[in-house]
């Protein structure tokens, strides 16, 4: 059974991974980075775009919350797997 439940975290870990990757790079930095290519940067004097930026925040904690607890668990899974 342990082998399964390490199976399962270890893909999902792979996923928020991805996830993290592609949100942080969705973030508005000093130079605008990739959420220039998509539109980002032309709405930028509008108001509708703080409000993406808090949700792309908010999606980016939970997302980064979620790869920790896949972590931890892992780590805490194969610690004591005998």
């Amino acid at each position: 059974m342990v082998p399964a439940v390490v199976l399962g975290f270890s893909i999902a870990l792979i996923v928020f991974s991805v996830l993290m990757i592609l949100l942080v790079l969705l973030h508005k930095g000093k130079g605008g980075g990739l959420s220039d290519m998509f539109g980002g940067g032309a709405m930028s004097a509008g108001g509708g775009s703080a409000v993406a930026e808090r949700n792309l925040d908010r999606i980016t904690i939970i997302v980064g919350l979620g790869w920790f607890a896949c972590i931890v668990v892992l780590g805490l899974l194969l610690k004591y797997k005998g």
